[in-house]
């Protein structure tokens, strides 16, 4: 038995006794995940899945009991892997951050460059990706924070709030909304140029007009800020956009306050529950969140869900960061 096997067998029952999803999710092939699920069941002398043919048909009594001690196991196997990171970060270490490109490009840069100051061999691990994809990777493991945007919390998970702030509607001079009050129903009648996530059929952009009755079109839709302006200047549409992702060089653009048309936006700092808050960790929340207490945050992380997370100093969250690119120096 091993704990490549646990994490394997927990994942297909994380996704609903799907093989190949949960292949997906753990970065194996299906055929080796099945190996190994047949190698455990062989180990222990019973199966752990009810079999309809080729398919799953769910737990076997044992099974049940087994993939509860299994998540048990992981989730500690995850918190000393953690405290190791902890204590050697000054030796090296890894900090694996899973966060969008807005976040990485206008957000991240001053706190990691900090963050390297005080420890030179620190490896900063920085992938950017969409929300859901940075969750999901936080979730199995293969990133240690998650840094995301939503209106709201993202659910069973310890979501720190970072700040609010408002999407900006981008637009060309010669747009006929460009001198207009600007609505939900004025926005629903030109195509739409955001973010993936918000345009998915979950996304918050989405949602606010089927809730109107309003159809969303989608003009383009991108991963990164600076395309969405490209495309916005090739007149496919009017921008959706975080306004920390405008600079200086966009004074060709009108950019207009959707405060009131779209619900406001939170950006979380996102950790996986039980998780080791480690010092790489804690410094990235300071540089990022001084309003947050480090101490109530490890309590939370531990399942103490009575202590506070905000000061009680601090009157209210910082504002979105300026719009620039952060000056790395």
């Amino acid at each position: 038995m091993t704990l490549t096997q646990l994490r394997y067998l927990v994942a297909v029952v994380d996704a609903g006794n799907n093989i190949t999803q949960a292949a997906t999710k753990v970065h194996a092939t299906q055929p080796g995940l099945s190996k190994q699920l047949k190698q455990l069941e062989q180990w222990l002398g019973f199966e752990l899945f009810a079999r309809r043919g080729k398919a799953l048909d769910g737990l076997t009594e044992p099974g049940a009991r087994v993939v509860e001690q299994a998540r048990a196991l992981l989730d500690r196997a995850d918190a000393i892997r953690d405290i190791r990171a902890s204590f050697s970060v000054d030796q090296g270490g890894a900090l694996r951050i899973a966060t969008t490109h807005t976040q990485a490009r206008y957000v991240l840069p001053k706190a990691i460059v900090a963050l390297k100051r005080s420890w030179p061999l620190l490896n900063v691990q920085l992938t950017p990706q969409d929300d859901d994809v940075a969750i999901a990777a936080l979730q199995s493991g293969a990133a240690d924070v998650a840094i995301v945007s939503a209106p709201h919390a993202p659910a069973d998970l310890l979501a720190l709030p970072l700040y609010r702030w408002s999407r900006q509607a981008l637009l060309t001079a010669q747009h006929p909304l460009a001198d207009a009050q600007m609505t939900l129903a004025d926005l629903a009648r030109f195509p739409q140029v955001s973010y993936a996530s918000a345009l998915g059929p979950a996304g918050s952009l989405r949602v606010a007009m089927e809730n109107e009755g309003l159809q969303l079109i989608i003009g383009m839709a991108a991963s990164d800020g600076d395309l969405i302006k490209t495309y916005v200047r090739a007149g496919l549409g009017v921008g959706i956009i975080a306004p920390m992702a405008l600079t200086d060089g966009d004074g060709d653009l009108i950019a207009r306050s959707l405060t009131g048309v779209l619900p406001a936006m939170t950006t979380w700092l996102v950790l996986r529950p039980q998780q080791t808050l480690t010092r790489a960790l804690a410094a990235l929340l300071e540089h990022l969140a001084p309003h947050v207490d480090a101490w109530a945050t490890k309590q939370r992380l531990l399942g103490d869900s009575s202590v506070e997370l905000l000061k009680g100093d601090v009157p209210h969250w910082p504002l979105a960061p300026k719009a620039h690119v952060a000056d790395p120096a």
